[in-house]
């Protein structure tokens, strides 16, 4: 059966794989202070539920078409990667929360070295060589882009977590390629099913997990402008292109380029924050900037 990935026409007219993907990265770049911030107004689990609920019922309108027009008799496939996803964010939310916004930006980028490892492992397929040497390049550059001086190795809660996160990052990498190669479901309604179950799993945690006077809908205003960024940026358009990227290239090479977050992270808190930037910072951030670039310029590989 030939593989009925994203049948709106819009995407035809847009830039390649890798761009899209350096564009999750920017957004996903700028996410880390703006979730930090939310959750002055809300719980962990009920900021999930509600970027996520937010996102399928913007989508559910295309999804629900879709359906109607046959587009996705294999929607099943979306379950587990649904529910990796909502593990992915408990772990990711929780750890920003208890830890600093360089060590999540650090641990999250191990996702790079475990997916290549992981695709290595696990797929049927050749891997490019030189993509591993291009992730332990980003890696090194990921340490010096973070590095602020001095070497404290001691991990605390937040920093597991977001270590178990980049674990999971990775592990969903590989598990959407593994499961929606050449099968019939769209893009976008792949990213409605799956946000559908983080947020109704995240809410049924809060329910279970909170007492009743902190699963309430912030009335501040900042939160709901921070959180359409978020939903509109970081969930819909970033898990969409995840889902279309992944079907096309490399899962190392998706990860590659997604990795590449801590890199606009740094620019924008050098740009609107007018945060310093260090010889060794310049440094990571010219490694990371070369391996994505030799990246994109690689030939596709599915």
């Amino acid at each position: 059966m030939k593989s009925l990935t994203m049948t709106h026409p819009v995407l035809r007219f847009f830039v390649k794989e890798e761009l899209l993907l350096l564009l999750v990265a920017l957004f996903w770049g700028t996410s880390y202070g703006l979730t930090k911030s939310a959750l002055i107004y809300t719980s962990v689990l009920l900021f999930i539920a509600i970027r996520f609920l937010s996102t399928h019922l913007i989508l559910l309108y295309v999804t629900v078409k879709d359906f109607k027009a046959g587009l996705n008799k294999d929607w099943p496939i979306a379950l587990p990667t649904g529910f990796l996803l909502l593990g992915i964010f408990c772990c990711e939310v929780y750890g920003v929360s208890l830890t600093s916004a360089a060590n999540a930006a650090f641990l999250i980028s191990l996702s790079i070295i475990i997916t290549a490892g992981l695709e290595g492992f696990l797929s049927k397929q050749k891997v490019d060589k030189r993509l591993y040497l291009l992730a332990f390049m980003s890696l090194i550059g990921v340490i010096a882009l973070t590095y602020k001086g001095g070497l404290d190795i001691t991990m605390n809660q937040g920093d597991w977590l977001i270590l178990g996160a980049a674990f999971l990052r990775g592990l969903m990498v590989i598990l959407t390629k593994a499961l929606c190669q050449n099968k019939a479901i769209t893009n976008l309604s792949l990213t409605s099913i799956q946000s559908l179950i983080v947020g109704l799993g995240a809410l049924a945690l809060a329910f279970i997990s909170l007492s009743i006077e902190h699963i309430q809908l912030p009335k501040d205003p900042r939160f709901w402008l921070i959180s359409l960024y978020l939903v509109l940026f970081c969930t819909l358009f970033a898990f969409f292109i995840q889902n279309y990227a992944v079907r096309r290239i490399s899962a190392t090479k998706v990860s590659l380029l997604m990795g590449s977050e801590p890199l606009f992270g740094a620019l924008f808190a050098i740009i609107f924050l007018g945060e310093g930037f260090t010889w060794v910072q310049a440094i990571g951030g010219t490694l990371i900037f070369i391996s994505i670039s030799y990246a994109t310029q690689m030939k596709h590989q599915s």
